[in-house]
């Protein structure tokens, strides 16, 4: 039988027009608490953008001309600025450039367009499947067929061909349809690749491979990072049998990208693409800081919800960041990720030598 391709599907029937929030996404029949902070400040906050914005342009110059330049001589001062935001309209310029994805688009000339019109995936059915459960309440991806699915289709296929040992898993999505809302088919494509591959940052590709294991060692550092950080919730964790698995995972493999209120999604990102991941260990425990005091209390059951549902005054970004940025990890990252894999190796030492791994 031939092989179903989106692009031989005809565009499905444009959803009926409802309202949506600034970031294009369907409004909840209930305005939010964010939505009547936006508007009750939206004079001042309008004033205070503009000027943002008149820096942020300074700062990275035309197209970006400046941005390496400025990255050098003032270090600490891009780094208190993205941690603060980046502008909506600059962000996926500067996504761009903090990630090295632009560098890798102007060194790769043709490169995109080739694996899309020359190349077959194995993944292309998979891919499909899955498109529409990717932000199914965003305008630009309703459509069946259409060209907010058409796009998201194109760069995972890509990718997937580009990277055959990764090739497609299902939280891929979430990443190549948030940078999509801010960026071309081809740079969003780059940007994979930046991320995956580690142009800037150590290569997140292990969340993707065959038993993710990145995804096992970073709830590894988690789990101890929780019992070091909040002693008496890792307590609790423990005798509720409750672990990082069940609550953390799509943390890492989407970026908080998958269920989290957008807003807050892309300030994680605007920092995670300058930082590295150690900003995803910083916001899990923060948000386990802010909860303690209610999570300390619940059962496994009401733990679990509460763990995969927290509350809207957790997910404020001006409220929960800046406790973030006050927990330090990254030297206590470094001596987990070799304790965990010290214990990897003997485990498969082990395995090797109880499974007659070696000839007589």
């Amino acid at each position: 039988m031939e092989k179903r391709r989106i692009d031989d599907c005809e565009p499905g029937p444009v959803p009926s027009p409802r309202p949506v929030d600034r970031f294009g996404f369907v409004k909840q029949e209930h305005g939010s608490l964010h939505e009547g902070v936006i508007k009750s400040r939206s004079a001042i906050q309008f004033e205070r953008e503009e000027r943002r914005v008149r820096k942020w342009r300074k700062m990275i110059g035309v197209g970006g001309s400046d941005w390496k330049h400025y990255v050098r001589r003032k270090p600490h001062v891009v780094k208190r600025r993205i941690r603060k935001g980046i502008p909506d309209c600059l962000r996926g310029l500067v996504w761009q450039l903090i990630s090295g994805s632009r560098d890798l688009l102007l060194m790769n000339p043709g490169v995109y367009e080739q694996l899309l019109i020359y190349e077959t995936s194995t993944s292309e059915l998979d891919i499909i499947r899955d498109i529409s459960r990717t932000f199914p309440s965003h305008v630009f991806f309703q459509q069946r067929h259409g060209p907010g699915q058409r796009s998201l289709y194109n760069v995972l296929k890509a990718y997937s061909v580009y990277d055959r040992d990764v090739g497609y898993v299902q939280g891929m999505g979430f990443l190549a349809g948030l940078l999509l809302l801010y960026m071309s088919e081809e740079d969003a494509f780059w940007l994979m690749v930046a991320l995956l591959k580690g142009a800037v940052h150590a290569p997140m590709e292990g969340l993707y491979q065959v038993g993710l294991p990145l995804v096992q060692q970073y709830l590894f550092q988690f789990d101890h990072l929780v019992k070091e950080h909040l002693p008496k919730l890792g307590e609790h964790f423990t005798k509720e049998m409750i672990n990082p698995s069940m609550y953390a995972s799509q943390w890492f493999i989407t970026v908080f990208s998958y269920s989290f209120p957008f807003h807050l999604a892309l300030r994680i990102w605007d920092v995670f693409l300058f930082e590295g991941v150690k900003i995803v260990f910083k916001v899990g425990l923060a948000l386990l800081t802010y909860c303690h005091d209610d999570l300390i209390k619940l059962p496994f059951e009401k733990l679990i919800h509460a763990l995969r549902n927290f509350p809207e005054d957790a997910m404020d970004p001006d409220k929960l960041l800046p406790v973030a940025y006050s927990i330090k990890v990254s030297k206590r990252l470094e001596e987990l990720k070799s304790l965990y894999e010290k214990q990897n190796k003997k485990v498969v030492q082990s395995t090797e030598t109880n499974g007659g791994g070696y000839n007589a």
